[in-house]
């Protein structure tokens, strides 16, 4: 089954009920929450989803207006994240995953310059920095596209584990989504992985727990359509779908991100303190 998408939610819906995938949905103040359990390897290789959780946040406004003017998308997101984050203060290493030189698949780098890197920090900097609340240390990386680095991303992060020694790796990636309405509307968080590209039938080498050695927790927001959706085709002509607003979208949503991130990563430090130090 071909399915054009990197939402579990979609093709859970595309492919119906199936043993060992279990949804749930709630909706509070207009945002729709879905949780997907995929748990056999059966109903994952039906769905082409890995075995784990996914959590998908939908609101027609979730990325609306950037966090300094509405952080209750930020908030919410961070929640999600430190549902899935493992439990303790231990180093976290956050990956911007895609090419910022085009739109539609820079939400990573874009989101990964936003967050608070605070591995080198230590006590005195800290103080002269005129932050009283201990920082776990966080470190950021933007892995560009192997096209132009001719190293796959998960090559790249799989060097870096040893040295940062994280408990946790974080990647924030655009996705490829089947429903219009969902671009820019959506965000998924799975602590699975990412196999990037694979929404659009170019998959890279997976960034996962077995591939990095540590849980790898995925951000990603809808950005592309295949054309063959509108086309009704079951194969892949290469060409992809933006909505015409993409920059906007992709900036708002990478600054809704990058404060969930550090929201969820710094909890001792406001919202007001985070967006003055990231």
């Amino acid at each position: 089954m071909t399915y054009f998408t990197d939402l579990a939610l979609e093709r859970s819906e595309i492919s119906g009920d199936l043993d060992g995938v279990y949804v749930t949905e709630q909706e509070t103040d207009g945002l729709k929450t879905t949780v997907v359990q995929i748990t056999n390897a059966a109903s994952a290789e039906r769905l082409g989803k890995a075995v784990g959780t996914y959590i998908t946040l939908e609101s027609p406004v979730l990325f609306e207006l950037p966090p300094a003017a509405d952080g209750a998308a930020a908030e919410t997101l961070a929640h999600c994240l430190t549902r899935l984050l493992p439990e303790g203060e231990g180093p976290v290493l956050v990956a911007g995953v895609g090419n910022p030189e085009i739109t539609a698949d820079a939400l990573g780098p874009r989101a990964a310059s936003g967050v608070f890197a605070t591995r080198h920090i230590d006590e005195d900097l800290r103080s002269e920095a005129g932050v009283a609340a201990p920082l776990r240390p966080v470190a950021v990386v933007c892995a560009d596209v192997l096209g132009k680095t001719g190293i796959e991303t998960a090559e790249i992060l799989r060097s870096l584990v040893p040295v940062v020694k994280p408990c946790a790796v974080v990647t924030v990636d655009a996705l490829a989504a089947r429903r219009v309405e969902r671009l820019g509307t959506t965000v998924q968080l799975s602590d699975t992985g990412i196999a990037p590209g694979s929404g659009v039938g170019n998959s890279r080498r997976r960034i996962d727990a077995s591939a990095l050695g540590v849980p790898v927790i995925a951000v990603g927001v809808p950005t592309v359509i295949s054309s063959a959706v509108f086309a009704g085709e079951e194969s892949d002509d290469g060409l992809v779908v933006t909505p015409k607003d993409a920059d906007k979208l992709v900036r708002n949503a990478a600054a809704v991100i990058a404060l969930a991130l550090n929201r969820a990563l710094q909890p001792a430090l406001s919202r007001e303190e985070l967006l003055a130090l990231s």
